[in-house]
């Protein structure tokens, strides 16, 4: 007999694969998480073992903030239709931020022809930055910034000016996000720096990624990041801009046995003819502003959430 009958051996492989494998049963409870799920995820095997995937959000939605694991999921269309589903779609990482990944599902039958449950595979997407290019990047003073790894003031400038340029030359569209996470200054004096940088990091982790390639993110200012979306028109960076909002509403960190989080507000600015990189970013945080302002109408001083 092969070693390879032994059903011992067959799950041993499966565990091991570097793609995160997934298996549920009927009521989408979780009944197999390789390691390659472990590292995707950041949630550990025993932490979601007979767990449903939908109440615990430990796997996907189809946009970034937005929980679509209901009938829609690739989980459920192959479990309802009997056919392999695939799809694009973000995984829920342990420490609050979305990694973008491609979702493949398949049925699971048993010896009767039943399906019992599905099986899922997510592979990671790239970022929108290789890990090679970070560490070069990183070699070059003043680019990058120290508590969160994303790019520097100096450098956002620097690709704001290129991007203009190419704008004034060529027409290509785009639009700036700044983003800033709301009662940081308090956030830090209750919980301490090290929060506050964690939280950070969590939160240009998340932006980060769901950029495109030719996107680009980083720090402005202590509580704030600037997303320049290139290639987009005014229209669907209402859209983005939105969609960022949801996403980051649910990002947060978990801190001596709670979960922190903070609320963003997120200004927005498209390219213009004759802009210049100063009346640009004042219009993004005209806008911003007034995104702040309306968070923070009538409200008492914001208040640091925990659960």
């Amino acid at each position: 007999m092969s070693s390879f009958d032994d059903a011992g051996i067959c799950r041993s492989i499966l565990e091991s694969l570097p793609t995160g494998l997934c298996v549920v049963d009927m009521q989408k409870k979780v009944v197999f998480w390789s390691d390659g799920a472990e590292r995707i995820t950041g949630s550990l095997r025993h932490e979601v073992l007979g767990h449903c995937c939908i109440s615990e959000s430990i796997l996907h939605c189809d946009q970034t903030g937005c929980e679509f694991c209901k009938e829609d999921c690739p989980v459920a269309i192959a479990m309802k239709t009997s056919h392999s589903a695939e799809t694009i779609g973000f995984v829920h990482h342990k420490s609050g931020y979305e990694v973008p990944v491609f979702i493949r599902a398949v049925p699971v039958h048993n010896e009767h022809g039943s399906i019992i449950g599905a099986v899922e595979t997510f592979e990671e997407l790239h970022h929108s930055t290789t890990s090679h290019q970070r560490k070069e990047v990183a070699k070059l003073p003043g680019c990058v910034d120290e508590v969160t790894g994303l790019a520097s003031r100096a450098l956002m400038e620097s690709h704001l000016r290129q991007t203009l340029k190419t704008f004034v030359e060529i027409q290509v569209p785009f639009g700036v996000l700044c983003i800033r996470i709301e009662g940081l200054q308090r956030f830090r004096a209750s919980l301490g720096s090290e929060a506050a940088s964690t939280l950070l990091r969590v939160i240009g982790r998340a932006l980060e990624s769901t950029l495109w390639i030719t996107d680009h993110v980083g720090r402005w200012a202590d509580d704030q990041f600037v997303v320049i979306l290139n290639g987009c028109h005014e229209d669907p960076l209402h859209s983005v801009r939105e969609r960022l909002r949801r996403m980051l509403a649910n990002d947060g960190i978990e801190w001596w046995g709670e979960r922190r989080s903070l609320p963003v507000s997120i200004g927005e600015a498209a390219a213009q003819s004759g802009d210049s990189v100063d009346s640009l970013m004042d219009r993004a945080q005209k806008s911003l502003e007034a995104a702040s302002a309306w968070h923070n109408r009538g409200a008492a001083p914001a208040e640091i959430s925990g659960s």
